[in-house]
C-alpha cells in the first residue's frame, strides 16, 4: 500500500476548534452551507480559495472542542487532502480516520510556511516541503488505520469486507 498527496499548505496555529470548521448556526443547513463558512473566522478566504488536495498545517490541539463529525465533513467537502498538525484532539483524529481524511502528527510542522507546496506520504509519515526542500518525519499510522483511510473511511472499509 502506497499513496501520496500533494498540495498547497494552509497554515493555522494552535487550538483550532472544531466549531470553527463547522460553525453551529450553519450545520443544520447541510454540508454545502456549513463548509462555505469553514474556518472563515480565522481566514476569511479559506472556504473560497482552498483547492482540492490542499493540506492544512496546524499547531497543537487541532480539532479541539466538541466531537463534531461535521468539522471533518466540511474539510472533505472543500477538497482538503490531509491535515498535518503538531498534535490533534483525539476526537477529531478519530473522526478524520473514520471519514477517510489523512492526518499526520508531526512536531516539525511548525517549520512549514503558509503557501508552501507539500508532498505527503501517509504510509511512511513523511512530509516533503517542495518549496523549502525540507523533509519532516511524522508519526506513522498503524496499517489498519491506513487501510481505513485508503478505503475512504470506516463505512466504505467495512462495506468492502462484508
Amino acid at each position: 500500500m502506497e499513496f501520496h498527496l500533494s498540495g498547497r499548505a494552509w497554515k493555522f496555529g494552535d487550538d483550532i476548534d472544531s466549531g470553527q470548521m463547522a460553525i453551529g448556526q450553519y450545520t443544520r443547513q447541510g454540508v454545502e452551507v456549513y463548509s462555505a463558512h469553514c474556518l472563515e473566522n480565522l481566514r476569511p478566504e479559506f472556504p473560497r480559495e482552498v483547492a482540492p488536495g490542499d493540506i492544512i498545517v496546524a499547531g497543537r490541539n487541532f480539532g479541539s472542542g466538541s466531537s463534531r463529525e461535521t468539522a471533518v465533513l466540511a474539510l472533505r467537502h472543500l477538497g482538503v487532502g490531509a491535515v498535518v498538525a503538531v498534535f490533534f484532539s483525539r476526537l477529531f483524529f478519530r473522526n478524520a480516520i473514520n471519514l477517510g481524511l489523512p492526518v499526520i502528527e508531526c512536531a516539525e510542522a511548525i517549520h512549514i510556511d503558509d503557501g508552501d507546496q507539500l508532498e505527503l506520504h501517509p504510509v511512511e509519515g513523511r512530509i516533503v516541503d517542495r518549496t523549502s526542500n525540507a523533509a519532516y518525519q511524522g508519526l506513522v499510522l498503524p496499517s489498519h488505520l491506513l487501510e481505513i483511510i485508503e478505503a475512504g473511511g470506516l463505512v466504505p472499509f467495512l462495506e468492502q469486507r462484508i
